[in-house]
């Protein structure tokens, strides 16, 4: 049954400033100023949680999840959903995800977790000062996210077709039917789209997306109006009929290298060639054994670099259980200051660390020789000694990185960038296949460059900005260079974290989950898992916590969710103390004693649906 959500009309868009960190030879950063939210936040509505028993999907708009719905009642697999669900979501919720982007996939097949890497890919003709402008200097985010210069080679479709490959049960075909129909007979613009595209100072610039998103007076559509996208939907009835290849090569690839070549003021280096020669990744997933505070030991999950997410996670949960946080319950439902101190001094070693360290692996090698060295049990320890765990210990501030091969360190530690819009899906079928998926075209609404043929249709699909995901600066002031810095066929660094999470002695499957949110999806997700694992909360009310981070320097509180003594507790623990939205749009499925249990975040749109 199709769920509608009557988003509150209250529209509270983040503008918080740019988070700027300053890296010193020390691998110190001095950050001062709140990051920008990746996506406005835009309201919130009460979600119920969702019990099912034989299978379940959860996404970021219920008319995707429907279209899960659809294909697991149709006997299709995990991957089948997954397909059906992204392929609607590029048409209903285009600022996050599409076509046009990257997408990572944990799947879990009964035996095997295999991760999936999707993620853009550099053009041959990028450089690594591919961000620098004519003095050298680094360029204004929104200034290199605009326009050809910022977009990869776009991963997901074909992604998705090597796991459908693999696990698909429904014809190839079958899984774009709901988005052509939508995109056909047209669907009704959200009140979070809107909003989103009511505060968006860019995108009307792009011919192809003002005739699109915008009326005859150049008015953003408004909530509720019935938006049909023709070109869009002749686009996925070739690659239905004709598999990945029809968006990769022929007259759509060419299409997508010309609007990239052809912008009239960012122009970037996307080639046909770029696009036909682009192959996604199966990688062994990145797992680590994990004891909660019932002892219970679980496996936990995720995807390997060039993400971030899995590794920082790891670190953050592994270093809490080197200090007290095992004791210390919620406070009135939520973290306590105690307990908030212990995290963001966790997540300023992990962030230290991810600065440093994490890049593509086809261009970096981890460190130790081994990406799991970074949550190993002794090097936790170790680095878990720079916390000062007592009763009114205080706060670090700022953290330096490790070194697990303690051996002179090759890289530079990364400058803070923004990272932004994404999208999460997560399903477990019938036969007891799990996938956790996470989507992005990076910044809300991309490159703000919309692909259409020419052929007469309006609409198209966005492309992403994902190389902005690399650093700007290609090294630092000595001259060492920066491990994820550009370089042509690299695949940028990411904090993207789908999770999968099972029981060690059993190994059955206890949940998947994941959030979009650019670097606070580490924060989002891991705040779910340990209410989840440690506080004994179901799926719905872990993600109804309130979120809380740092990402290495200010200690950030989602706004109007901590109480005054909490901030001030913090405060007097030497923290500098942030309080912005922080919109996650968080999903996750539980097993439970007759069958599942879904959670999907009030601060957006998505549902859970099953049988």
């Amino acid at each position: 049954m199709l769920c509608h959500l009557a988003v509150s009309a209250s529209i509270a868009l983040c503008v918080a400033g740019c988070a700027v960190n300053t890296a010193t030879a020390t691998g110190r950063f001095a950050v001062t100023a709140a990051p920008l939210s990746p996506e406005g936040a835009t309201g919130s509505v009460e979600k119920p949680g969702w019990a099912t028993r034989t299978y379940s999907v959860a996404a970021a708009n219920p008319l995707a999840t429907d279209a899960g719905l659809q294909m697991l009642r149709a006997g299709g697999s995990a991957v089948d959903a997954a397909i059906a669900v992204q392929m609607v979501l590029a048409l209903v919720e285009p600022q996050s995800s599409g076509l046009g982007g990257g997408a990572f996939l944990l799947h879990f097949d009964g035996k095997t977790t295999q991760a999936y890497d999707g993620r853009e890919t550099a053009p041959a003709g990028a450089t690594p000062s591919l961000f620098l402008g004519p003095t050298a200097q680094p360029l204004k985010f929104i200034d290199a996210v605009v326009g050809g210069r910022s977009v990869g080679v776009p991963g997901t479709v074909r992604m998705l077709a090597l796991a459908h490959q693999q696990h698909g049960r429904l014809p190839w075909s079958q899984l774009f039917a709901p988005a052509i129909q939508l995109a056909r007979s047209g669907f009704a613009v959200s009140q979070r789209m809107a909003a989103l595209l009511s505060t968006e100072k860019q995108l009307q610039r792009d011919p192809v997306a003002a005739a699109y998103l915008y009326d005859a007076q150049n008015q953003p559509w408004p909530a509720g109006h019935l938006l049909r996208n023709p070109e869009l939907a002749a686009v996925l009835q070739r690659i239905a009929e004709e598999g990945p290849e029809a968006l990769m090569t022929g007259e759509l690839a060419q299409a997508i290298a010309i609007t990239v070549q052809s912008h009239p003021t960012n122009p970037g280096s996307l080639s046909t060639r770029d696009l036909a020669t682009y192959q996604p990744v199966v990688r062994e997933a990145l797992c680590f054994d994990y004891r909660s505070t019932q002892l219970r030991v679980y496996r936990i999950c995720g995807m390997p670099p060039p993400s971030a997410g899995a590794i920082a996670i790891g670190q953050i949960l592994g270093l809490l259980n080197h200090t007290p946080a095992a004791t210390i319950p919620l406070k009135n439902g939520k973290p306590s200051a105690q307990w908030l101190h212990l995290y963001t001094e966790a997540s300023r070693l992990a962030f230290a660390d991810r600065a440093q360290f994490v890049a593509d692996p086809a261009f970096v090698p981890a460190p130790a020789g081994n990406w799991n060295s970074l949550v190993e049990p002794d090097y936790l320890a170790h680095r878990a000694k720079a916390i000062d765990a007592s009763p009114t210990g205080k706060s670090m501030k700022t953290a330096p990185s490790g070194n697990p091969g303690g051996v002179p360190l090759a890289y530079a530690p990364m400058p803070d960038q923004p990272e932004s819009g994404t999208s999460h899906i997560s399903v477990v079928d019938a036969w007891g296949n799990a996938l956790a998926m996470t989507s992005s075209i990076e910044d809300s609404w991309g490159a703000r460059i919309m692909v259409n043929r020419g052929v007469g249709l309006t609409g198209g699909f966005l492309l992403n900005n994902e190389l902005t995901d690399f650093s700007f600066t290609p090294v630092d002031a000595a001259g060492k260079p920066i491990a994820n810095r550009v370089e042509a066929g690299k695949r940028p660094r990411s904090s993207m974290a789908p999770t999968l999470v099972f029981d060690k002695a059993t190994g059955q499957l206890v949940l998947s989950g994941g959030s979009p949110g650019g670097p606070f999806i580490i924060h989002f997700t891991a705040k779910t898992l340990y209410g989840m694992l440690n506080w004994g909360l179901n799926a719905q009310q872990a993600i109804n916590l309130p979120n809380f981070g740092s990402l290495g320097g200010p200690t950030i509180l989602e706004q109007d969710r901590f109480d005054n003594s909490t901030v001030q507790a913090l405060r007097a623990r030497s923290h500098t103390v942030l309080e912005v939205p922080l919109p996650s749009g968080l999903q996750a499925i539980e097993r439970t004693a007759t069958g599942f249990f879904g959670g999907a975040d009030p601060r957006r749109e998505g549902v859970v649906m099953g049988d």
